[in-house]
């Protein structure tokens, strides 16, 4: 009886045993944790934990709740009901809600109702379709209703017959629209131009909508960039982010304030600080916010002032190899904020805002990385080949032992300018490649935030120059280390990472064996004629390819990769998305058809119905399959 018992415990010890490594199929089956606020009697922390399910191709999402103080969690089953309905007037009289208007003709069966079963669609101008969906005529707009009692009365439209969007298209919500804390006004933000104008230009405002007199004022008129994300402060001060210049979405992210006097920015006498997400203090004193810094994302704390005197102090609150990644809520002299580092999955903490002493609140996760090795992650700082000091980040094998030699790759980042911190990816996962046995080289190269504004603008119109020469720098001092197997040196990496996939397999004389570009820009012209938001190329690439006396564009166009093919030579595997409108499908199969006809080793893993990223559970897990079996191919 005692063997009999003995032999399921040795199997349970050595399946533990076998598990102890992260897999593709365990990295998309994680619980992601979103925090969502404060219940109603500010006691509990709400929040959801989205549960991916790859048999059935969806994710299943559940509304939790734990006390701020930390404790068990408890299911919420109606998530409206825990929490305080910001989208009611502050004096409960009224409710907003967004809907989609058809404001545009279109469609072939709306200029002809009796070809109901034409599916032509007709276009006058640019800005036909947007991030991965074709313009069909409808646009997002705002309702305001009378309230009482719980229930709504006949809504109104604040934008009538206006095409655009409030939230903004794609990625806009709630945080587009928000009360005055009068309740007799309404704040949102909208990009108010159309076709072709859309197309070229970043410049949103923020829009003051009156409910008495149904009269609206743009509120940012002067600016030409980026403003969004309004918000109130317990005494009606007005803050949100903002870029100063037109068709720059990179451009410096400042937070500023609106006073009786005018705008205030309080973050723009710091040249290394690009606000990515900000939160007043309960008592409208103080604003956190957080932003990247030397290879991570912290948080901080600047003064409010209605002042542009006197710069205000600004105090970075936490610090450490992690990321703090969105703020949820404050609750006495604690931040509820996301944490995630390049081991752990986001969950959330709280943050002693004296100390900056961090504690976690939720484990949604903390069953899974207990059984699993952590992977070391080491800050390498490099010099240049214009003498400058850049952040590398060297990420580890689990049990990494120095007398081995390793495989390694260059990670690439995407952008151009988004920072390369201690994010937690479920596509590009560094603690995932490194589990398999590689070492990854992640430069923060030009053209990212968090190292200085002139760092991060050095990557525009100069693709492939000073940028790609950071790359080399950074694979060759790590590959002078003898853990590092020179004859397995490997190069990945997706959107402009992509692109540096490109441009690397025509100058990397013989360094990698193996190259994957995913979403990769390969043809600046053709990428000029089909991507949908034409301010990005005008300002990275400086212009369209035909202004022969733009020296700008000129330089740019003899960077493309499409002209560097008669010096290609290894192995590439190529990722496309076919929704892809950022960029568009024919990057992807140019390169792949032009390695074909070279006849070099070459794969086209080909998405349809995937847009710029990988959001389907079982496409995610083709995705990292490809992926490694790849390299193990090539590697």
């Amino acid at each position: 009886m005692k063997n009999f018992l003995l032999i399921p415990a040795l199997l349970v010890t050595f399946l533990a045993a076998a598990q102890e490594k992260l897999t593709p199929e365990l990295l998309w089956k994680l619980d992601r944790v979103s925090g969502v606020g404060l219940s109603k009697d500010q006691k509990y922390v709400v929040y959801t934990v989205s549960t991916p399910n790859a048999d059935e191709n969806k994710s299943k999402r559940q509304g939790w709740m734990i006390p701020v103080t930390g404790g068990t969690p408890r299911k919420v089953n109606n998530l409206d009901s825990a929490l305080v309905n910001d989208r009611v007037s502050p004096d409960g009289n009224y409710i907003m809600s967004t809907e989609e208007v058809k404001v545009q003709k279109v469609f072939g069966k709306d200029f002809y109702p009796e070809l109901t079963k034409s599916n032509a669609m007709v276009y006058t101008s640019l800005s036909y379709r947007h991030w991965d969906e074709w313009e069909d005529g409808k646009y997002n707009h705002i309702f305001v209703a009378p309230y009482k009692n719980g229930a709504a009365g006949a809504k109104k439209d604040i934008m009538p017959n206006e095409p655009y969007d409030s939230p903004q298209k794609p990625f806009g919500g709630d945080e587009d629209f928000i009360w005055n804390p009068d309740s007799k006004r309404i704040v949102y933000v909208a990009k108010k131009k159309e076709g072709t104008a859309y197309a070229i230009s970043t410049n949103t405002d923020l829009y003051e909508y009156d409910l008495t007199t149904g009269t609206t004022k743009n509120l940012t008129e002067a600016n030409k960039g980026y403003d969004v994300n309004p918000a109130y402060s317990a005494n009606g001060v007005l803050a949100w982010l903002q870029m100063k210049r037109d068709g720059f979405e990179a451009d410096k992210q400042d937070l500023v304030v609106s006073t009786g006097a005018g705008t205030i920015n309080l973050t723009g006498h710091r040249d290394d600080l690009h606000v990515s997400g900000f939160s007043w203090s309960k008592d409208g004193k103080n604003i956190y916010f957080y932003a990247p810094t030397n290879g991570t994302m912290q948080l901080f704390e600047v003064a409010y002032t209605n002042s542009s005197q006197t710069p205000p102090n600004i105090r970075q609150v936490t610090k450490g190899d992690f990321d703090v990644n969105g703020i949820v809520a404050q609750a006495g002299n604690k931040l509820i904020v996301s944490r995630t580092d390049m081991n752990h999955a986001a969950e959330l903490y709280t943050v002693d805002l004296a100390s900056g002493d961090m504690q976690q609140l939720t484990h949604a996760n903390d069953a899974v990385f207990s059984k699993l090795p952590q992977v070391k992650t080491e800050r390498r700082w490099v010099t240049t080949t214009d003498k400058k000091k850049m952040l590398v980040w060297v990420i580890y094998p689990p049990n990494f032992d120095p007398n081995k030699k390793y495989p390694t790759l260059l990670y690439c980042q995407g952008g151009p300018q988004s920072p390369l911190t201690q994010a937690y990816s479920y596509r590009w996962n560094f603690q995932l490649m490194a589990s398999q046995g590689y070492i990854v080289v992640a430069p923060n190269r030009r053209g990212m935030p968090g190292h200085g504004t002139k760092w991060n603008e050095q990557v525009s119109k100069d693709w492939g120059g000073q940028v790609i020469k950071d790359y080399l720098s950074a694979i060759d001092d790590v590959r002078k280390e003898n853990f590092v197997d020179n004859n397995r040196l490997g190069c990945v990496g997706a959107s402009f990472g992509g692109f540096s996939v490109f441009a690397l397999e025509a100058l990397h004389k013989g360094r990698f064996k193996t190259f994957i570009s995913h979403d990769g820009v390969f043809d600046f012209k053709s990428m000029y004629g089909t991507t949908e938001e034409l301010w990005f190329v005008n300002w990275d690439l400086g212009g369209p390819y035909w202004e022969k006396k733009n020296k700008a564009a000129k330089k740019s166009y003899t960077q493309s990769p499409s002209n560097f093919i008669d010096k290609w030579d290894t192995p590439i595997f190529i990722i496309q998305g076919g929704k892809d409108y950022r960029v568009p499908i024919e990057q992807g199969l140019q390169a792949f058809q032009a390695a074909q006809l070279k006849g070099i080793k070459s794969k086209l893993l080909y998405l349809p119905e995937e847009n710029h990223w990988v959001l389907s559970a079982q496409n995610a897990l083709v995705w990292q399959r490809e992926f490694f079996k790849w390299l193990d191919e090539t590697l």
